[in-house]
């Protein structure tokens, strides 16, 4: 559903005119369609921040935008408006992916971090890898704590000290991830520091 969703245009969704605020008092009392329009107005925003999030737009992304939408749901009834219902809806999908992005700390060796031994290696035309990744693969490609606090600090726009508290990490760390990002990318780029 989430890939149809995401493909339609925005004229194709009549209900998109609607206030959110309408949308979610409804939904709240447990009206699916007025749930399923706010689900089709918001579900590419949310699929985008948490892509990047996670590092790419696969299955794993869409499971946690799903993961983020039933959490949404079940949270309904509580919302107090005191945001716009967007806002706490991106906020929700930040922590949603950032939770899974916590979970895959524990484990022994990231999958993610593998991709560094490749930055910079030749492919079978003898051409840089790294020459030719677009800006969202390089991006996808970063260790998963330098992703999410470039993703959090350039794109989304928070502070170090935001980063550091939902990551339960030094703010002099968040930092330092940055400046790490910053040169993974150009060096996966191509690009001269």
């Amino acid at each position: 559903m989430l890939t149809a969703v995401l493909d339609a245009p925005a004229a194709a969704f009549p209900e998109a005119e609607a206030d959110d605020g309408a949308l979610v008092r409804a939904a709240a009392r447990g009206e699916v369609a007025a749930f399923e329009a706010l689900y089709r107005r918001h579900a590419g925003r949310v699929h985008g921040v948490i892509a990047r999030l996670v590092g790419g737009a696969g299955s794993r992304a869409e499971d946690l935008t799903q993961e983020a939408f039933v959490r949404a749901w079940q949270a309904l009834p509580a919302f107090r408006f005191e945001s716009a219902f967007g806002t706490w809806l991106h906020r929700l999908a930040v922590n949603t992916a950032l939770m899974e992005l916590r979970s895959r700390r524990s484990r022994p060796l990231d999958e993610d971090e593998e991709a560094l031994d490749y930055v910079g290696a030749a492919d079978s035309a003898g051409q840089r890898t790294a020459l030719r990744m677009d800006l969202e693969r390089a991006v996808a490609g970063l260790p998963p704590r330098a992703r999410a606090v470039l993703v959090l600090y350039d794109v989304e726009g928070w502070t170090h000290e935001e980063i550091a508290a939902e990551l339960g990490i030094a703010v002099g760390s968040s930092k330092a991830q940055l400046h790490r990002a910053r040169q993974l990318l150009r060096a996966r780029l191509g690009e001269t520091a």
